[in-house]
């Protein structure tokens, strides 16, 4: 059992298990009915999303100081009370069950997919490589 941090969009894993979308906005120009059949998600989650202030100011990072800053401003909202009982769930159901969160971004490391999996691993979750 364990959690997978996947790009939205892209073939399943075998046991990849419900697919999360923890992105602010639904993919567009696609149908409900063909979100899950097109393997973006099964469950939108924008819980764990970023802001979209914060979620600009990553699209915008071109130095390494500019993603610095968008990791702390989105490790910040994910400070909230809120975020970390979200965090704390997905953590406790990655020992039980096989799921998967993501996002569209093409490079996990200049996405917020790659500080989300940063912080589940904090809250103990168990996260594939």
């Amino acid at each position: 059992m364990s959690v997978r941090i996947v790009r939205l969009g892209t073939p399943r894993h075998p046991g990849e298990g419900t697919r999360i979308g923890t992105v602010r906005r639904p993919p567009r120009g696609v149908p409900k009915a063909l979100f899950s059949k097109q393997n973006w998600y099964d469950v939108w989650f924008p819980n764990l999303a970023p802001s979209v202030t914060t979620m600009k100011l990553g699209q915008r990072a071109a130095s390494a100081a500019q993603w610095a800053a968008f990791k702390r401003k989105y490790k910040a909202e994910m400070a909230t009370p809120e975020a970390k009982h979200d965090l704390k769930l997905l953590a406790v159901l990655s020992h039980t069950t096989d799921f998967s969160v993501g996002c569209y971004c093409e490079d996990e490391s200049r996405c917020h997919r790659s500080v989300l999996r940063q912080l589940l691993v904090e809250n103990g979750a168990k996260v594939e490589p």
